[in-house]
């Protein structure tokens, strides 16, 4: 006999629903979102699952690496759009219907498993989300100091790099006392950029892909760890027009004898000239 678990998981606890292979309840209990927990709770039913999935969401990768690596389960991470139109359908909306729900789904094969990316894509994605996170900041920062040394008669450049904004303002902001007690601590953020910065420079450098990608033109090492990020594993896609339909590079295409722009879509030549890019990476 077969079993499916489905599992319905929400920020702090997940519902699980395991059905048989004719489609009935054999086993429910909500406990904790976490993996032990959910591994201990599923041993109590001494049943041998066959399949274990949920749809996707923000705990779906330690949830899919902790079972899958750790604990040996047949894990599926399904898309949550489907999910979401399978449970539509049923009349109270709860944690324990939607766990029924996702079983039902899983054991009927009705969805579509969703690609859980590498530990260490997501790394690329956390490093150059502080980032850019930072650089925010540091425009707010720079704009804020320009604005007040202004009132004290000082007028820096138009222009200013963020790598040398620090050397550049530091001088004019300690040569006041009321500027350095204001100001100083906060030129501290500048000095953090300038690490992370140098630290997603680092690794796109010592990145075979990205220093392959950085070879083209215009592409520096911001663009290409973003690209090889978002990619992870190129063997998941069939051809490189696969991979530009999952950019949003859609052509434009002829429809009703009228032309028609794809919605989020680019300019044909625009499409056309980002396939060398995505052929590259595919041959990596």
């Amino acid at each position: 006999m077969e079993y499916y678990a489905g599992l319905d998981v929400s920020l702090r606890s997940v519902s699980i629903c395991v059905i048989d292979g004719e489609g009935k309840i054999v086993f429910e209990r909500s406990v904790a979102c976490e993996v032990d927990v959910i591994v201990s709770t599923l041993a109590q039913a001494s049943l041998p699952i066959t399949r274990l999935g949920f749809e996707a969401g923000t705990m779906s990768l330690p949830l899919f690496y902790g079972l899958k690596e750790q604990h040996g389960f047949d894990v599926v991470c399904m898309e949550a759009r489907q999910v979401h139109a399978a449970l539509s359908a049923m009349r109270n909306k709860t944690d324990k219907n939607d766990a029924r729900g996702i079983a039902q789904v899983l054991r009927s094969g009705w969805y579509s498993p969703v690609h859980m990316k590498s530990h260490r894509s997501h790394a690329m994605r956390t490093l150059m989300s502080s980032r850019k996170a930072c650089l925010r900041k540091c425009i707010d920062l720079a704009n804020e100091v320009r604005g007040l040394l202004k009132v004290y008669g000082l007028r820096l450049p138009e222009r200013i790099k963020h790598t040398h904004f620090d050397a550049t303002v530091r001088p004019c902001i300690e040569a006041n006392p009321d500027l350095s007690l204001a100001l100083v601590p906060r030129l501290a953020l500048l000095q953090t950029y300038q690490e992370l910065d140098k630290r997603v420079k680092h690794a796109a450098s010592t990145n075979s892909v990205c220093l392959r990608l950085m070879e083209i033109p215009g592409v520096g090492p911001i663009t290409a760890l973003s690209f090889v990020a978002a990619m992870d594993d190129p063997a998941r896609f069939r051809s490189s027009r696969t991979v530009a339909a999952h950019f949003g590079l859609t052509p434009r295409r002829f429809q009703s004898g009228e032309l028609i722009i794809l919605a989020g879509s680019l300019k044909q030549e625009t499409w056309r000239s980002a396939l060398p890019f995505i052929r590259l990476l595919m041959q990596c």
